[in-house]
């Protein structure tokens, strides 16, 4: 009899497991200081279930509230009241329209683009029925912006007040892609909007609400102050003076790619590339930039540009790109790399590129001496870039070549000033000199 009821216990086990591995739990997506705060439905609420106690966020609208809002209040629940409080963070792209209520926010997960900016928003309401009678106190908001880049990052949100119960609560939105990317903050968009302070465009908010506090250390008097009459803390209860926060992030792609930029003499006999060399006003030179794809994944709209600095001039009609489609080159028309850049198409997982151009070193401005003159090479993938550099010194001797110059006018102006003397001197000589006669002989 034991074998079949241990038996059962262990199945009893097994299938627990199962049940708990595959199904969804809400408390993964939020938290609090209580370890998970007890839900009320809107009727629930309206008929004082929380009595004096004051909680944020624990409304999760039911299915039977519909019907009882409609019956009470002779209307339908408002458009844009958040049906499950529990989530009370979520995201959106920032696309310069505000719709209001109409906006949809994703409140678990979000997929995400190179460059595109995205607000994040926290949402805080103080469910007491009881209005400026029910005040919560000290109340804060922040939240955690990872300094990671990865295929996924979850931003968290808090909130903390000292007098309610739970006194913390979490929730989070995760962003993700197919590329590894990293999140930036934008300085001064931090926003609360409500019915008071907020009201009308919102309040800006300090930059201390992001990042505020490590979740380990306690969040208690981390973050910024929010309030309805002023940024005191003071959060009064009922749906009349719900608060909303935003900030804004922008989605930075971290492209996996390298890139290398080298230099040569033009015509030499050496053709190694080299990180620099010696050239003198009038070489031509060769520089070529290599990018090479060294991610797990495909780049495309790859970007090249050639900063090529004063002194050095580009030769129209030298570019090249050479890849596995033109393994013998394919030459640009316009000298567009070294002014905006040109695309070079799209790249495999270790594939790669070169491009090559020519310019002629001029002295446009050469300081007295040696140059260094530097040319930036620069690849770019969505809103990455990377840049290396190759170096060509050329000696201005510009200064002693005239000085020598002076000095050989100088000794040929003296040599025939010379010559002219001795050729007067000789002239002299010769005409003083008289021819000697002799007697007349009888």
């Amino acid at each position: 009899m034991k074998k079949p009821i241990l038996m059962l216990f262990i199945a009893g086990i097994i299938v627990c497991f199962l049940y708990i591995g595959t199904k969804p739990v809400a408390a993964l997506a939020w938290g609090d200081s209580d370890g998970g705060r007890q839900t009320y439905s809107l009727q629930e609420i309206s008929e004082g279930a929380l009595g004096d106690k004051i909680t944020f966020n624990s409304i999760v609208i039911a299915d039977s509230d519909y019907e009882w809002h409609e019956r009470v209040n002779g209307s339908e629940i408002g458009k844009g009241t958040i049906r499950n409080e529990l989530v009370f963070v979520g995201a959106r792209e920032d696309t310069g329209i505000n719709a209001g209520v109409d906006n949809v926010w994703n409140g678990s997960e979000i997929a995400v683009e190179d460059g595109k900016t995205y607000l994040v928003r926290l949402y805080v309401h103080n469910n007491s029925l009881y209005g400026m009678d029910s005040v919560a106190e000290d109340t804060r908001v922040w939240f955690n912006i990872p300094s990671v880049s990865d295929k996924e990052i979850r931003v968290n949100g808090y909130i903390s007040s000292s007098n309610a119960s739970p006194s913390e609560y979490i929730d989070y939105v995760d962003f993700t892609s197919d590329v590894p990317f990293h999140l930036e903050y934008q300085y001064g968009s931090a926003l609360l909007e409500n019915g008071g302070i907020g009201k009308g465009g919102g309040i800006q908010l300090s930059d201390n609400i992001v990042n505020a506090r490590s979740a380990v250390e306690g969040l208690s008097d981390g973050g910024v102050l929010i309030g309805y009459d002023a940024l005191d803390g003071r959060v009064p209860g009922c749906y009349q003076y719900a608060n909303y926060v935003t900030i804004k992030v922008k989605v930075v792609y971290d492209y996996e790619f390298s890139v290398e930029t080298k230099v040569r003499l033009a015509d030499s006999k050496d053709n190694t590339w080299q990180d620099s060399i010696e050239a003198k006003v009038g070489d031509k030179v060769e520089f070529q930039i290599q990018y090479e794809n060294i991610s797990d994944y495909m780049q495309e709209g790859v970007a090249i540009k050639d900063v090529l600095p004063a002194n050095l001039h580009y030769i129209e009609g030298t570019a090249k790109l050479y890849n596995v489609l033109y393994p013998d080159g394919l030459t640009f028309d316009e000298g567009t790399v070294v002014t905006t850049g040109v695309r070079i198409g799209d790249y495999t997982i270790g594939s790669n590129a070169f491009i090559r151009i020519t310019a002629e070193v001029v002295d446009d401005n050469l300081a007295r001496g040696s140059n260094i003159l530097y040319n930036w090479g620069q690849a770019g993938v969505g809103s990455t870039v990377i840049q290396d550099y190759a170096t060509v010194i050329v000696y201005n001797d510009k200064v002693f070549k005239l000085i020598i110059l002076g000095l050989t006018i100088l000794i040929f102006i003296c040599l025939v000033f010379i010559g002219i003397l001795l050729a007067k001197k000789r002239r002299l000589e010769h005409s003083s000199v008289r021819p000697m006669g002799g007697k007349d002989k009888k």
